[in-house]
């Protein structure tokens, strides 16, 4: 799937610095939703739906079930609203695409969509990296360069709440363990690609997975989506240290809020289940 970006108009870029208490600094963005733009929020809704299940293949994933098409990506296929840890999952996940909306509308990285489609538990996040975005520096992955970029990103979330909570810090951590699962998820995305027919893809894929010959540059990412009832940036710039970081020299530092955000995520799930 090629994601829609158009809902990206909404990420505005802080004018204010933030920095961790080690001075890298942190990429600051508002998501200033325009609820009265319900053509946007439904172009938003299909995407984010499409994340778990393509448009094409819902009449085919529901027949026997008895469920209608919103009936069904409610109770089967969508994070359940209330129950077990399914509002959990609905926050991590919606980060999680987020940022990835985020890499490709404003920093131009290539982010595939392969993560949600093949969930087996739906009221728990997928394993493996968060996610992982690509560059490439000439015109075609045929051609690989050694400025080519692979960059793995670590999310975390906090949607509401009055107390803030350490996740950049959380997400820098994590981080940290993503050198060892790249090549893992590389392979999980490949072989989704595959499966899709995206052979493109695939072939793209294949060019970060032996970086021995033309080796290329390996960023890494830590988020952190809040609430902006919970978003504090001398917060922020307190607990966050990034010393010791094992790739502390190419590290990329993210943080988005948004007012009543976790009522907003209930919404667009809302929206998507409704509206396909």
């Amino acid at each position: 799937m090629s994601a829609n970006l158009s809902h990206t108009v909404w990420l505005k870029k802080a004018g204010q610095k933030v920095t961790t208490s080690d001075g890298v600094s942190v990429d600051v963005f508002e998501l200033q939703i325009d609820h009265s733009m319900a053509q946007m929020l439904s172009a938003w809704a299909k995407s984010f739906r499409e994340h778990y299940c393509l448009d094409t293949q819902i009449d085919r994933l529901r027949r026997g079930t008895g469920k209608s098409r919103a009936d069904y990506l409610t109770d089967m296929v969508f994070p359940d609203v209330s129950h077990d840890f399914g509002p959990a999952t609905r926050s991590g996940d919606f980060a999680e695409i987020l940022i990835a909306d985020l890499l490709e509308s404003q920093f131009g990285f290539w982010a595939p969509r392969t993560r949600y489609d093949d969930k087996l538990v739906r009221n728990e996040s997928p394993k493996g990296t968060d996610v992982l975005a690509f560059k490439f520096h000439g015109a075609s992955h045929y051609n690989p360069s050694r400025k080519d970029v692979l960059i793995s990103f670590e999310s975390k979330a906090q949607l509401s709440g009055n107390k803030v909570q350490p996740r950049l810090q959380d997400a820098v951590k994590d981080s940290i363990k993503d050198v060892y699962r790249i090549s893992e998820s590389l392979n999980a995305i490949k072989r989704r690609l595959i499966n899709r027919g995206d052979e493109h893809g695939a072939d793209r894929i294949e060019r970060f997975q032996n970086g021995l010959e033309i080796p290329y540059v390996r960023m890494t990412g830590a988020a952190a989506v809040f609430c902006s009832s919970v978003y504090d940036s001398a917060y922020i710039s307190e607990t966050t240290n990034c010393a010791g970081h094992e790739n502390v020299d190419n590290l990329m530092l993210v943080v988005v809020h948004a007012n009543t955000l976790m009522a907003f995520v209930h919404t667009l799930y809302e929206r998507a289940a409704n509206e396909a």
